[in-house]
């Protein structure tokens, strides 16, 4: 297809398509489905080679949430069953933590439910990041703690948080459709905050929630303005007890489409393959393996994913390899922090040159 040839044109030199383009990849037919997979490999394999990032989620605090996203098991007001508790002690997270790099994963992500985290919050979040960095000292930490000021985004980076994950999740003008205590500038606003402070932005989105391609585009375009340096796509697991619950709108063809879409938008940005994979993507994983980089290990929050061996056999038998402590995952023109930095969009550097 002679779209597919301009659009890894453009991925290999960091250059976004036109939105029309992002749109026809979502468009395609299942035909088409290997072409669209293999041009959106080789805009992976230019910037990240065929190494596998792997990330592990510790849940620092479950349940007990006041917003009421429609797609969370922890919202207020479910009725889900899962298991909720207030915040771990440090030797328990950092404990959690062990498990994941002790099995490859380079990044940690401590996530805690809730709008936002108190001053005193933040001060736990330290304590246990001392602990995990005592056993793990070149982890990489992100933390995902809901709406931040400047000062905790400052204070998070002084102890040691590499980046901070807040998806946007859909697309603003849909957003009012999933959730109603917060709006989508809210969330950008903090995207921004965390940027502003030194940290690594992490946003992605959820999809199978109901949104039109249409939707899908905007938010990746809005996740590119934002110059983000991760994209997790979470593709939505409908819990019982949510307003989402039995909607099932996801075939893995169209998660592969979704994923390509990303990839050529954000070319030379971390794309993670996270939440619902296992369910929504099935014995397709392997294919996904060509167009993400990254992908989190083991189980997520509130849901069990595939055991930790399954994953890294995923990954070897996919002819992928696994992205060592002393890698750097990101192409160099991404290298400095998103305060400061210009997109490197026509660079002919090297992957990590």
């Amino acid at each position: 297809m002679e779209m597919l040839t301009e659009l890894v044109d453009k991925g290999l030199r960091a250059e976004p398509p036109t939105r029309e383009q992002a749109l026809a990849v979502l468009a395609t037919g299942d035909d088409d489905l290997l072409d669209v997979v293999a041009a959106a490999g080789k805009v992976r394999r230019r910037w990240f080679g065929r190494r596998v990032k792997l990330n592990y989620l510790v849940n620092l605090k479950s349940g007990l949430c006041p917003e009421d996203c429609g797609y969370c098991s922890q919202r207020v007001g479910g009725q889900t069953g899962i298991l909720t508790y207030t915040w771990l002690k440090a030797g328990e997270a950092a404990a959690a933590a062990a498990a994941g790099t002790a099995a490859g994963a380079k990044r940690v992500c401590l996530v805690a439910s809730g709008r936002g985290p108190t001053d005193r919050d933040v001060e736990r979040v330290a304590t246990t990041i001392a602990a995990i960095k005592e056993a793990s000292p070149d982890v990489e930490i992100c933390a995902c703690l809901g709406f931040l000021t400047g000062a905790q985004a400052e204070r998070l980076r002084e102890a040691g948080v590499h980046a901070y994950n807040h998806n946007l999740n859909t697309a603003e003008q849909s957003y009012p459709e999933i959730c109603s205590t917060h709006t989508f500038a809210d969330r950008v606003d903090t995207v921004r905050t965390a940027g502003a402070a030194g940290l690594s932005p992490c946003s992605g989105l959820i999809a199978g929630m109901g949104e039109t391609d249409a939707d899908l585009v905007d938010v990746a375009f809005a996740l590119r303005e934002l110059d983000v340096d991760s994209v997790p796509v979470n593709f939505l697991i409908p819990f019982d007890g949510t307003p989402l619950a039995g909607r099932w709108a996801l075939t893995p063809q169209r998660c592969l489409r979704i994923l390509a879409m990303i990839r050529f938008v954000c070319p030379d940005v971390e794309v993670r393959l996270a939440a619902g994979r296992e369910i929504h993507l099935r014995t397709l994983q392997p294919l996904a393996l060509h167009i993400v980089n990254s992908i989190f290990l083991g189980d997520y929050l509130t849901s069990e994913g595939q055991p930790g061996k399954a994953d890294l056999d995923l990954i070897a038998d996919a002819g992928f390899e696994v992205e060592g402590a002393g890698e750097v995952t990101m192409p160099a023109h991404r290298h400095e922090p998103v305060a400061l930095r210009k997109r490197g969009a026509g660079t002919d550097l090297p992957p990590n040159a």
